[in-house]
Protein backbone atom coordinates (compact mmCIF):
# COMPACT_ATOMS: atom_id res chain seq x y z
CA UNK A 1 0.00 0.00 0.00
CA UNK A 2 1.12 3.99 -0.96
CA UNK A 3 1.96 5.32 2.09
CA UNK A 4 0.55 9.03 2.58
CA UNK A 5 3.45 11.35 2.95
CA UNK A 6 3.74 15.11 1.88
CA UNK A 7 0.72 16.44 2.77
CA UNK A 8 -1.89 17.21 6.08
CA UNK A 9 -5.36 16.73 5.54
CA UNK A 10 -8.04 17.36 7.97
CA UNK A 11 -6.74 20.48 8.95
CA UNK A 12 -9.00 22.12 11.50
CA UNK A 13 -9.08 23.87 14.53
CA UNK A 14 -8.60 27.58 15.01
CA UNK A 15 -4.52 28.13 15.24
CA UNK A 16 -4.48 26.30 11.96
CA UNK A 17 -7.21 28.20 10.41
CA UNK A 18 -5.59 31.59 11.47
CA UNK A 19 -1.94 29.60 10.01
CA UNK A 20 -3.69 28.92 6.48
CA UNK A 21 -5.76 32.84 5.69
CA UNK A 22 -2.52 34.83 7.10
CA UNK A 23 -0.52 32.53 4.21
CA UNK A 24 -3.27 33.62 1.97
CA UNK A 25 -3.12 37.62 3.24
CA UNK A 26 0.43 37.57 2.65
CA UNK A 27 -0.30 37.64 -1.28
CA UNK A 28 -3.67 39.34 -0.95
CA UNK A 29 -5.57 40.64 2.17
CA UNK A 30 -8.58 40.14 0.07
CA UNK A 31 -8.35 36.48 -0.71
CA UNK A 32 -7.27 35.68 2.90
CA UNK A 33 -10.22 37.33 4.20
CA UNK A 34 -12.63 35.45 1.69
CA UNK A 35 -11.05 32.15 2.42
CA UNK A 36 -11.04 33.10 6.20
CA UNK A 37 -14.94 33.57 5.59
CA UNK A 38 -15.44 30.38 3.72
CA UNK A 39 -14.16 28.20 5.54
CA UNK A 40 -15.87 29.59 8.37
CA UNK A 41 -19.35 28.33 6.60
CA UNK A 42 -17.28 25.18 5.70
CA UNK A 43 -16.69 23.93 9.50
CA UNK A 44 -20.89 24.85 10.35
CA UNK A 45 -21.90 23.11 6.86
CA UNK A 46 -20.21 19.76 7.04
CA UNK A 47 -21.29 19.60 11.17
CA UNK A 48 -24.40 19.76 9.97
CA UNK A 49 -24.14 17.64 6.56
CA UNK A 50 -22.08 14.95 8.27
CA UNK A 51 -25.37 14.33 10.12
CA UNK A 52 -27.79 14.97 7.62
CA UNK A 53 -26.58 14.30 4.07
CA UNK A 54 -27.60 17.40 1.51
CA UNK A 55 -27.93 15.46 -1.66
CA UNK A 56 -29.41 11.47 -3.10
CA UNK A 57 -27.24 8.79 -2.39
CA UNK A 58 -26.37 6.96 -5.26
CA UNK A 59 -27.23 3.40 -2.62
CA UNK A 60 -31.08 5.40 -2.68
CA UNK A 61 -30.89 4.52 -6.35
CA UNK A 62 -31.61 1.14 -8.26
CA UNK A 63 -28.40 -0.12 -10.15
CA UNK A 64 -26.32 -2.83 -11.05
CA UNK A 65 -23.14 -1.00 -12.21
CA UNK A 66 -22.21 2.51 -11.47
CA UNK A 67 -19.36 4.60 -13.44
CA UNK A 68 -18.64 7.42 -12.09
CA UNK A 69 -16.83 10.52 -14.19
CA UNK A 70 -15.00 12.38 -11.86
CA UNK A 71 -15.58 16.23 -11.70
CA UNK A 72 -17.98 15.86 -14.92
CA UNK A 73 -20.63 18.71 -14.97
CA UNK A 74 -24.49 17.69 -16.56
CA UNK A 75 -23.99 20.70 -19.38
CA UNK A 76 -20.90 19.24 -20.84
CA UNK A 77 -22.17 15.77 -20.91
CA UNK A 78 -25.33 17.38 -22.39
CA UNK A 79 -22.90 19.24 -25.01
CA UNK A 80 -20.58 15.86 -26.08
CA UNK A 81 -24.23 13.55 -25.69
CA UNK A 82 -25.20 13.14 -29.75
CA UNK A 83 -21.36 11.75 -30.28
CA UNK A 84 -22.19 8.52 -27.78
CA UNK A 85 -24.62 6.62 -29.31
CA UNK A 86 -24.67 5.56 -25.20
CA UNK A 87 -25.42 8.66 -23.54
CA UNK A 88 -29.27 9.31 -24.42
CA UNK A 89 -31.17 11.44 -21.90
CA UNK A 90 -28.92 13.66 -19.76
CA UNK A 91 -30.38 13.88 -16.37
CA UNK A 92 -28.96 15.15 -13.04
CA UNK A 93 -28.80 14.97 -9.21
CA UNK A 94 -27.47 16.66 -6.68
CA UNK A 95 -24.77 15.04 -5.06
CA UNK A 96 -23.30 14.92 -1.73
CA UNK A 97 -20.81 16.35 -1.97
CA UNK A 98 -18.63 18.97 -3.95
CA UNK A 99 -15.41 17.24 -3.23
CA UNK A 100 -14.00 13.55 -4.03
CA UNK A 101 -13.72 13.51 -0.17
CA UNK A 102 -17.17 14.51 0.87
CA UNK A 103 -18.89 12.12 -1.83
CA UNK A 104 -16.58 9.04 -0.62
CA UNK A 105 -17.16 9.66 3.28
CA UNK A 106 -21.12 10.31 2.71
CA UNK A 107 -21.62 7.54 0.20
CA UNK A 108 -19.57 5.10 1.83
CA UNK A 109 -21.38 5.57 5.25
CA UNK A 110 -21.81 2.61 7.55
CA UNK A 111 -25.73 3.37 7.23
CA UNK A 112 -25.16 1.30 3.61
CA UNK A 113 -23.19 -1.22 4.30
CA UNK A 114 -25.28 -3.82 3.60
CA UNK A 115 -25.60 -2.77 0.20
CA UNK A 116 -21.55 -1.83 0.27
CA UNK A 117 -20.68 -5.43 1.49
CA UNK A 118 -22.33 -6.88 -1.79
CA UNK A 119 -20.42 -3.63 -4.15
CA UNK A 120 -16.93 -4.38 -6.19
CA UNK A 121 -15.33 -0.38 -6.46
CA UNK A 122 -12.48 0.11 -9.21
CA UNK A 123 -11.47 3.40 -8.83
CA UNK A 124 -8.63 5.59 -10.18
CA UNK A 125 -9.39 8.34 -7.16
CA UNK A 126 -6.35 8.58 -4.45
CA UNK A 127 -9.35 9.42 -1.72
CA UNK A 128 -10.06 6.20 -1.21
CA UNK A 129 -7.08 6.15 0.23
CA UNK A 130 -7.36 8.94 1.65
CA UNK A 131 -10.80 8.93 3.49
CA UNK A 132 -11.23 5.00 3.86
CA UNK A 133 -8.08 4.12 4.58
CA UNK A 134 -5.97 6.92 6.17
CA UNK A 135 -9.40 7.87 7.68
CA UNK A 136 -9.05 11.63 7.13
CA UNK A 137 -12.05 13.01 6.61
CA UNK A 138 -12.86 16.99 5.10
CA UNK A 139 -12.50 18.95 5.61
CA UNK A 140 -9.35 18.62 4.01
CA UNK A 141 -6.05 20.92 2.93
CA UNK A 142 -7.45 24.12 4.53
CA UNK A 143 -8.93 24.38 7.89
CA UNK A 144 -12.02 25.08 9.30
CA UNK A 145 -11.58 26.72 12.65
CA UNK A 146 -14.33 25.56 14.24
CA UNK A 147 -16.24 22.23 13.40
CA UNK A 148 -18.04 18.73 15.04
CA UNK A 149 -18.62 16.45 12.05
CA UNK A 150 -19.98 13.02 12.63
CA UNK A 151 -18.42 10.75 9.56
CA UNK A 152 -18.77 7.37 9.57
CA UNK A 153 -17.65 5.46 6.65
CA UNK A 154 -17.00 1.70 6.16
CA UNK A 155 -13.26 -0.06 6.41
CA UNK A 156 -12.32 -0.67 2.97
CA UNK A 157 -12.56 -4.21 3.84
CA UNK A 158 -16.66 -3.70 3.78
CA UNK A 159 -16.55 -4.55 0.16
CA UNK A 160 -16.76 -7.15 -1.89
CA UNK A 161 -13.66 -5.80 -3.82
CA UNK A 162 -11.92 -2.10 -3.82
CA UNK A 163 -9.24 -2.36 -6.79
CA UNK A 164 -7.44 0.63 -6.12
CA UNK A 165 -5.97 1.22 -9.82
CA UNK A 166 -4.63 4.55 -8.43
CA UNK A 167 -1.92 2.67 -6.45
CA UNK A 168 -0.15 1.01 -8.92
CA UNK A 169 -1.36 2.76 -12.30
CA UNK A 170 -0.46 6.56 -11.79
CA UNK A 171 1.36 8.15 -14.51
CA UNK A 172 3.85 10.71 -13.04
CA UNK A 173 4.47 12.18 -16.54
CA UNK A 174 0.83 12.94 -17.50
CA UNK A 175 -0.12 13.51 -13.75
CA UNK A 176 -3.26 11.38 -13.54
CA UNK A 177 -4.60 7.66 -14.26
CA UNK A 178 -4.87 7.02 -17.67
CA UNK A 179 -8.57 5.45 -18.22
CA UNK A 180 -7.40 2.48 -20.27
CA UNK A 181 -6.05 0.99 -16.71
CA UNK A 182 -9.45 1.75 -15.31
CA UNK A 183 -11.67 0.31 -18.21
CA UNK A 184 -9.16 -3.02 -17.63
CA UNK A 185 -10.00 -3.76 -14.27
CA UNK A 186 -13.15 -2.95 -14.16
CA UNK A 187 -13.89 -5.70 -17.03
CA UNK A 188 -11.67 -8.02 -15.45
CA UNK A 189 -13.86 -7.70 -12.09
CA UNK A 190 -16.47 -7.79 -14.32
CA UNK A 191 -16.26 -11.04 -15.13
CA UNK A 192 -14.79 -12.13 -12.24
CA UNK A 193 -18.19 -11.58 -10.25
CA UNK A 194 -19.14 -12.34 -7.23
CA UNK A 195 -20.81 -9.09 -6.15
CA UNK A 196 -24.18 -7.70 -6.76
CA UNK A 197 -22.97 -4.43 -7.87
CA UNK A 198 -19.98 -2.94 -9.77
CA UNK A 199 -18.80 1.00 -9.19
CA UNK A 200 -16.37 2.17 -11.15
CA UNK A 201 -14.33 5.41 -11.00
CA UNK A 202 -12.72 7.26 -13.80
CA UNK A 203 -10.13 9.98 -12.75
CA UNK A 204 -11.34 11.77 -15.94
CA UNK A 205 -12.71 14.71 -16.72
CA UNK A 206 -10.74 16.02 -13.81
CA UNK A 207 -8.15 17.98 -14.51
CA UNK A 208 -5.45 17.73 -15.75
CA UNK A 209 -7.21 17.65 -19.33
CA UNK A 210 -5.55 14.58 -21.39
CA UNK A 211 -5.11 12.96 -24.75
CA UNK A 212 -4.57 9.94 -26.21
CA UNK A 213 -2.63 8.59 -29.13
CA UNK A 214 -3.47 5.76 -31.07
CA UNK A 215 -0.99 3.48 -29.20
CA UNK A 216 -3.25 4.41 -25.75
CA UNK A 217 -0.47 6.17 -24.66
CA UNK A 218 -1.80 9.26 -22.59
CA UNK A 219 -0.41 12.84 -22.45
CA UNK A 220 -1.21 16.28 -20.77
CA UNK A 221 -2.53 19.12 -22.48
CA UNK A 222 -3.17 21.38 -19.82
CA UNK A 223 -1.96 20.70 -15.94
CA UNK A 224 -3.55 23.01 -13.95
CA UNK A 225 -6.63 24.55 -16.36
CA UNK A 226 -8.56 26.05 -13.68
CA UNK A 227 -5.50 27.70 -11.85
CA UNK A 228 -4.69 28.74 -15.36
CA UNK A 229 -8.10 30.56 -16.37
CA UNK A 230 -8.21 31.97 -12.60
CA UNK A 231 -4.96 33.65 -13.07
CA UNK A 232 -6.26 34.93 -17.09
CA UNK A 233 -3.19 33.12 -18.12
CA UNK A 234 -5.83 30.73 -20.28
CA UNK A 235 -9.15 31.70 -22.10
CA UNK A 236 -12.65 30.34 -20.61
CA UNK A 237 -13.09 29.01 -23.99
CA UNK A 238 -9.56 26.87 -24.61
CA UNK A 239 -10.47 25.99 -21.05
CA UNK A 240 -13.50 24.57 -22.01
CA UNK A 241 -13.28 23.02 -24.78
CA UNK A 242 -9.95 20.93 -23.43
CA UNK A 243 -12.12 19.71 -20.75
CA UNK A 244 -14.88 18.91 -23.21
CA UNK A 245 -11.45 16.98 -25.18
CA UNK A 246 -10.89 15.62 -21.82
CA UNK A 247 -14.72 13.90 -21.33
CA UNK A 248 -14.55 12.51 -24.96
CA UNK A 249 -11.86 10.51 -23.97
CA UNK A 250 -12.93 8.60 -20.75
CA UNK A 251 -16.28 8.40 -22.84
CA UNK A 252 -14.57 6.41 -25.16
CA UNK A 253 -13.68 4.33 -22.63
CA UNK A 254 -16.66 3.65 -21.12
CA UNK A 255 -17.76 2.84 -24.55
CA UNK A 256 -15.27 0.09 -24.47
CA UNK A 257 -16.36 -0.71 -21.25
CA UNK A 258 -19.68 -1.25 -21.74
CA UNK A 259 -18.95 -3.60 -25.02
CA UNK A 260 -17.20 -6.07 -22.01
CA UNK A 261 -19.09 -5.88 -19.01
CA UNK A 262 -22.75 -7.44 -18.36
CA UNK A 263 -25.29 -5.05 -17.05
CA UNK A 264 -28.71 -4.40 -17.07
CA UNK A 265 -29.00 -1.14 -15.29
CA UNK A 266 -26.10 0.69 -16.01
CA UNK A 267 -25.92 4.84 -14.68
CA UNK A 268 -23.51 7.43 -15.65
CA UNK A 269 -23.18 9.68 -13.02
CA UNK A 270 -20.05 12.13 -11.34
CA UNK A 271 -19.15 12.54 -7.64
CA UNK A 272 -18.88 16.26 -8.24
CA UNK A 273 -18.93 19.18 -11.10
CA UNK A 274 -16.61 21.48 -11.56
CA UNK A 275 -17.39 25.51 -11.40
CA UNK A 276 -15.00 27.53 -13.99
CA UNK A 277 -15.64 31.26 -12.73
CA UNK A 278 -19.26 31.37 -11.95
CA UNK A 279 -19.50 33.86 -9.05
CA UNK A 280 -15.81 33.39 -8.32
CA UNK A 281 -15.91 30.03 -8.15
CA UNK A 282 -12.89 27.64 -9.47
CA UNK A 283 -12.78 24.00 -9.62
CA UNK A 284 -14.96 22.15 -6.65
CA UNK A 285 -14.15 23.65 -3.08
CA UNK A 286 -15.26 21.73 -0.16
CA UNK A 287 -19.25 22.51 0.85
CA UNK A 288 -19.59 24.73 -2.50
CA UNK A 289 -23.11 25.40 -2.97
CA UNK A 290 -23.14 26.27 -6.99
CA UNK A 291 -25.29 24.30 -8.83
CA UNK A 292 -22.54 23.43 -11.67
CA UNK A 293 -20.40 21.65 -8.70
CA UNK A 294 -23.37 19.89 -6.59
CA UNK A 295 -25.41 18.84 -9.74
CA UNK A 296 -24.28 15.36 -11.67
CA UNK A 297 -25.26 13.90 -14.60
CA UNK A 298 -27.29 10.51 -14.30
CA UNK A 299 -27.75 8.47 -17.20
CA UNK A 300 -29.57 5.04 -17.65
CA UNK A 301 -27.96 2.72 -20.25
CA UNK A 302 -26.60 -1.09 -20.10
CA UNK A 303 -23.81 -3.63 -20.69
CA UNK A 304 -23.15 -6.39 -22.43
CA UNK A 305 -20.19 -8.20 -22.78
CA UNK A 306 -18.94 -9.38 -26.34
CA UNK A 307 -15.97 -10.22 -25.34
CA UNK A 308 -14.47 -7.74 -27.53
CA UNK A 309 -11.42 -6.71 -25.43
CA UNK A 310 -9.18 -9.03 -23.22
CA UNK A 311 -7.33 -6.78 -20.31
CA UNK A 312 -3.38 -8.13 -20.20
CA UNK A 313 -3.24 -9.92 -17.24
CA UNK A 314 -1.66 -8.08 -14.41
CA UNK A 315 1.70 -7.92 -13.12
CA UNK A 316 2.83 -6.17 -10.46
CA UNK A 317 6.84 -6.35 -10.40
CA UNK A 318 9.31 -5.10 -7.28
CA UNK A 319 10.67 -2.67 -9.56
CA UNK A 320 6.76 -1.21 -9.83
CA UNK A 321 6.21 -1.22 -6.15
CA UNK A 322 9.23 0.77 -5.73
CA UNK A 323 8.54 3.63 -7.93
CA UNK A 324 5.36 4.58 -7.18
CA UNK A 325 3.87 7.72 -6.81
CA UNK A 326 2.73 8.71 -3.42
CA UNK A 327 -0.62 9.70 -2.09
CA UNK A 328 0.50 13.44 -1.37
CA UNK A 329 2.57 13.44 -4.88
CA UNK A 330 -0.41 12.25 -6.38
CA UNK A 331 -2.73 15.06 -4.81
CA UNK A 332 -0.39 17.94 -5.96
CA UNK A 333 -0.57 16.71 -9.19
CA UNK A 334 -4.24 16.83 -9.26
CA UNK A 335 -4.54 20.61 -7.97
CA UNK A 336 -5.84 19.92 -3.87
CA UNK A 337 -1.58 20.94 -2.30
CA UNK A 338 0.96 22.54 -3.43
Amino acid sequence: MTQTVGYEPMRTGFADWVHDVRNVMADSPKQGLLLGAYYTYVGANLTVTSRWADGTSIYDREWDALIVLDACRVDALRAVADEFDFVEDVNSIRSVGSTSGEWMVQTFDRRNEAAIEQTAMVTANVHSGVVLRDRLFPPQYVAAPVTWPAWNPVDPESFALLDEVWDDQWDAVAGTVGPRSVTDRAIAAGRAGGFDRLIVHYLQPHAPYIEVDEAGEVSTVYREPLKSLQRGELSAETAWEAYLDTLRVVLEEIGLLLDNLDAERVILTADHGEAFGELGFYEHPVCCPHPVVRRVPWVETTACDRDRHQPPQRVRTDEQTDERTTVGEQLEALGYVS
